[in-house]
């Protein structure tokens, strides 16, 4: 599998931007930007144009906070930017930031993002061959473009555009309307092999050839039993945030834990994390990231994943050791047979 680097979620633009020089030249195959505290299509911009060979990819930019038009002029130019290198990695957010945080409107999420998928590509295709555009929808209309406005076609071609999904209906959605899923931290193997994998199969006709699945895994990773000490604590914790969004329920569903879920989520509304964090059982745990030194983080992510996920990050909201993190990233990269292709799918 290719292994990817994932940013600091707090990192600013600039941090991002050193992190990214680093994994490039330590080896990693891509680089990952979330967008929390700042706007993921910026950070980017900077790495871009510090870099020169792995990918970089928006994981995720938040697509209900913006348009398709807006969002296929960003994906364009960080395409261009970057020589080919971008791939364009979205997701729905939730009901509450949605609206509460953007000021913009929420309904029918799978629904909604086949579509801005659909417009998107229109948007690129009309630029592309010269079309006139003509996108109608229920929710997005795009019917203008005119000559001063249009960029033509991209030299490097258009980015892939890759979903991230939890629940069975945008799991479909990316099946039939993206080139890859971006798999949520918080997905045990089972929730994979018994509802992930089967969706994607049914909606793209069992066939999954060139399609894309990337996760970033959790991991309680140390070289010692205090190392780990300190960051299974902090795993703890994020798997109690994660579990208490009601999106994620199906999930602990799967594992006969819905009780869990409804207790954090009552615990979240009185921002009690500590004590949620205490929630998450040793069970729940192992369910949700691989544990150990470099050689066994690695050596189980390659048993849970090795067969079905093309690209993985470590997921640590803890300060990792970054030895420790890039003795995983040899391991996981010597894995792929010798002779192998390594250019990144998409």
């Amino acid at each position: 599998m290719f292994v990817d680097f994932a940013a600091p979620v707090a990192a600013s633009p600039a941090e991002a931007e050193t992190a990214a020089v680093s994994a490039e030249q330590v080896g990693y195959d891509g680089f990952l930007a979330a967008e929390t505290k700042h706007d993921v299509f910026t950070t980017l911009a900077l790495v871009a144009r510090a870099t020169a060979r792995i990918s970089l990819q928006s994981a995720i930019a938040v697509a209900f906070a913006r348009n398709p038009m807006n969002v296929a002029v960003l994906a364009n130019d960080l395409q261009l930017i970057s020589e080919g290198r971008f791939r364009l990695g979205l997701g729905s957010q939730v009901k509450p930031h949605i609206e509460r945080r953007f000021a913009m409107p929420w309904g029918q999420p799978a629904k909604r993002m086949e579509e801005f998928t659909g417009a998107i590509r229109a948007i690129w295709r009309a630029w592309e061959t010269g079309d006139r555009l003509m996108f109608r929808g229920e929710f997005y209309k795009h019917t203008l473009m005119t000559d001063f406005f249009n960029p033509g076609p991209n030299p490097f071609g258009n980015p892939p555009l890759e979903l991230a999904a939890v629940g069975e209906r945008m799991i479909t959605v990316a099946g039939r309307a993206a080139d890859g899923l971006l798999v949520h931290p918080l997905t045990s193997p089972a929730y994979l092999t018994e509802r992930i994998l089967p969706c994607l199969r049914e909606a793209r006709g069992g066939d999954l050839g060139g399609f894309t699945l990337q996760m970033s895994a959790m991991v309680v990773l140390g070289a010692d039993p205090a190392q780990r000490a300190r960051a299974e604590q902090a795993v703890r914790g994020q798997i109690a945030f994660y579990a208490s969004t009601p999106s994620y329920r199906p999930v602990l569903e799967l594992h006969g834990w819905g009780d869990l879920a409804d207790r954090l989520a009552m615990m979240s509304r009185r921002q009690d994390w500590t004590a949620m964090a205490a929630e998450i059982t040793d069970d729940v745990l192992d369910a949700f990231a691989v544990s150990g030194d470099a050689a066994a983080v690695a050596d189980g992510l390659r048993s849970r994943f090795g067969t079905s996920i093309d690209r993985i990050s470590l997921y640590t909201p803890y300060e990792a050791d970054r030895y420790q993190m890039a003795a995983v990233r040899a391991a996981l990269s010597r894995s792929s047979p010798p002779g192998s292709d390594r250019t990144p799918r998409g």
